[in-house]
């Protein structure tokens, strides 16, 4: 079977297939949804605890057993390839909305050639107002956010989406079967379109950094966010006798007490390191056998979370 020409070759792959607007755009997303800092943590501590484990498992399995996700789980047990099969599956519903996010980007290329931009000015309601009114819209509303919902159409939340946007794309139109060949004009692309997104990135951060109020944003993305518990210590019995006041300490809570929170941050792991999909197992077949895949599990997880809080530092 052909193998990776280097390491970073195969790093390279394995990253810009787990780095993708599930870390550009979800991530910060989720953190500011639940609390900052505690997010944060939260989201680190299942990322040891789940996502380096399974990730190493995965690349273990398709390092030693050189096949596919089909033929990893068919060769544990002929019963198992329907996990493979599944896993395809889920590669299909992804692309499905997955390429609306594509067509999004197209449509804001294409109409950002335009003269005057679309959503340099908001359109004109009229003395009627038929529609609900946000909040957005009474303090007097911005372009973008009026052209959104009108050019693009509504959406709740924010997609689900692991996989790398442009280096992805690339890559399957390349020919992904023949990268560990290596083909001087693949590995060209395989570079450009992994290190391409931290160059605009660091460039997004610098730009960032000298806004005002950035060191607010800072203090909010990595202060935790606590709120009054519901339930707090009995109050003094009444026959006590009177003494002097003292504070009442109300225990606080924060996203580590909620289910939802801890829901989202384990999905993001593995929407983030793109576990469960195939593709890690696919890339890991073609690496040395004896590579150490430990190691490997580790670089990728934390080059995954850095550039999470890459973008979270960005977007904050």
């Amino acid at each position: 079977r052909p193998a990776w020409t280097s390491k970073a070759q195969y790093i390279l792959a394995q990253l810009g297939f787990s780095v993708g607007l599930g870390n550009i755009w979800r991530f910060p997303y989720l953190c500011h949804q639940n609390g900052g800092g505690a997010f944060l943590l939260l989201y680190l501590l299942l990322l040891f605890l789940l996502g380096i484990p399974l990730l190493f498992l995965e690349l273990a399995a398709g390092q030693c057993l050189r096949q596919g996700s089909v033929g990893v789980w068919r060769s544990i047990s002929p019963r198992l390839a329907g996990i493979g099969l599944a896993s395809c599956l889920v590669c299909v519903f992804v692309a499905l909305y997955y390429n609306v996010i594509i067509a999004w980007s197209l449509l804001y290329l294409a109409r950002s050639f335009q003269h005057p931009l679309p959503w340099q000015s908001c359109p004109s309601t009229g003395p009627n107002l038929t529609g609900g009114v946000g909040r957005a819209e009474l303090g007097g509303p911005s372009g973008p956010s009026s052209w959104w919902p009108h050019g693009l159409g509504r959406t709740r939340g924010v997609p689900m989406a692991p996989v790398a946007g442009g280096s992805q794309w690339v890559r399957k139109s390349w020919g992904g079967s023949r990268w560990p060949s290596g083909s001087r004009g693949s590995l060209q692309v395989l570079y450009v379109s992994t290190l391409f997104p931290y160059f605009v990135l660091l460039c997004l951060l610098v730009r960032g950094l000298l806004l005002d109020g950035a060191p607010e944003g800072i203090r909010i993305m990595f202060t935790p966010k606590v709120r009054p518990c519901p339930w707090g210590p009995p109050s003094p019995p009444a026959r006590r006798a009177p003494s002097l006041p003292r504070p009442r300490l109300s225990p606080q809570v924060s996203a580590w007490g909620t289910g939802q929170a801890w829901r989202q941050a384990a999905t993001q792991v593995f929407f983030a390191l793109g576990l469960g999909f195939g593709s890690v197992i696919a890339y890991a077949s073609y690496s040395a056998r004896h590579s150490n895949c430990h190691r490997d599990a580790v670089l990728v997880a934390g080059l995954n979370a850095l550039t999470s809080l890459l973008a979270t530092l960005i977007v904050f």
